[in-house]
């Protein structure tokens, strides 16, 4: 072979095991086809979701229905509208509908051990996608990496409150509940980051309704109480948009830097323009895959991971452009116009 077809011939490897290698990462699954298939077909799974107002539930349920469409079943998505007393309803609803598995996002940690009992009860197996539970017997628990993420996260925006001089001003927090485990994680990840970076925290919200507006409202109390607070840290995806929606109306942009959790095709341009400094980037879809995985697999008769941990992606300026085809699959769940 010549070195010009050499060349080419390389290239055209290289190219193709690219394309492999994303396309195995982004349809990773536990669930084997074989597998998959006699634990799927003709049957239906429920997806039990605290809010679909917020978009990370929305491409989660869109993970699960994707696998388990793929493999000859159906999916029923129930919102919880973030309340506990729905969350039981729909449960029992499922389980009355005759569901072969349910797949539950908690509205929090310490609501999740009811629906596991109604499941038990009813012998309907359980796997868990996100914010986890204080108790109770369940098939798989998919998390990420909720504290990891947020360290990570908190130190982007360390480096950039001591590159402005802005260390001593301190920084804000709007979290999601503190009564999930994933929001206890993702509060002690930012807060180790912020003091070992020696800056103080100086607010601390948690949200209840997990929107925009509330959160808009949280940050501009955050701004009239501590005018020299110059960062702010909003733990999941729309809410963001108020806290830049209120930082901005304040004429703020040039004196507060914003970090955020999780990820929506909105951040991309934020990130592009500097409104957002960084994000922890759940992978939504993934986990949506790896849950519905986990339970096909336990039907098919095969034993899954009891906890699967899926790494959060931290993304700045600096590394968008090369994270962009992933999380347009992973975390945007293809949606990314």
């Amino acid at each position: 072979m010549n070195p010009m077809h050499k060349r080419a011939f390389l290239s055209r490897t290289a190219k193709t095991l690219g394309a492999l290698v994303l396309g195995a990462a982004l349809s990773a699954s536990f669930a084997s086809g074989a597998y998959a298939q006699q634990g799927a077909a003709g049957k239906r799974f429920a997806y039990l979701t605290p809010g679909l107002d917020l978009p990370f539930w929305r491409i989660v349920g869109k993970g699960v229905t994707d696998t388990v469409k793929a493999q000859g079943g159906t999916v029923t998505i129930y919102d919880s509208h973030n309340d506990a007393a729905t969350q039981l309803k729909n449960a029992q609803d499922a389980v009355a509908q005759g569901v072969a598995g349910i797949v539950i996002s908690p509205t929090d940690s310490s609501t999740a051990p009811s629906v596991l009992q109604i499941a038990a009860r009813a012998k309907v197996p359980v796997v868990i996608a996100d914010i986890g539970t204080n108790s109770g017997d369940y098939v798989s628990f998919i998390s990420s990496e909720n504290e990891k993420g947020a360290y990570e996260t908190g130190k982007k925006l360390a480096e950039v409150m001591k590159q402005k001089g802005w260390d001593k001003g301190g920084y804000g927090i709007s979290s999601i509940s503190l009564a999930r485990q994933n929001g206890k994680l993702r509060t002690e990840g930012f807060r180790r980051a912020m003091k070992e970076a020696g800056i103080p925290e100086v607010a601390l919200n948690q949200m209840q309704r997990y929107t925009a507006d509330e959160t808009f409202r949280f940050v501009q109390d955050m701004m009239t109480a501590h005018p020299d607070m110059h960062g702010v840290f909003v733990q999941t995806d729309a809410p963001t948009l108020g806290a830049a929606r209120a930082i901005q109306v304040a004429h703020k942009q040039g004196d507060i830097a914003l970090v955020a959790f999780d990820g929506i095709p909105q951040f991309v341009d934020m990130i592009k323009d500097g409104t957002l400094t960084a994000s922890g980037m759940q992978q939504p879809y993934l986990m949506g895959q790896k849950a519905a995985g986990a339970m096909l697999d336990h039907l098919a008769g095969k034993e899954p991971p009891k906890s699967i941990v899926v790494p959060v992606v931290v993304v700045s300026k600096d590394n968008l452009d090369q994270q962009l085809p992933i999380i347009t699959q992973t975390v945007f769940g293809g949606e990314m116009k």
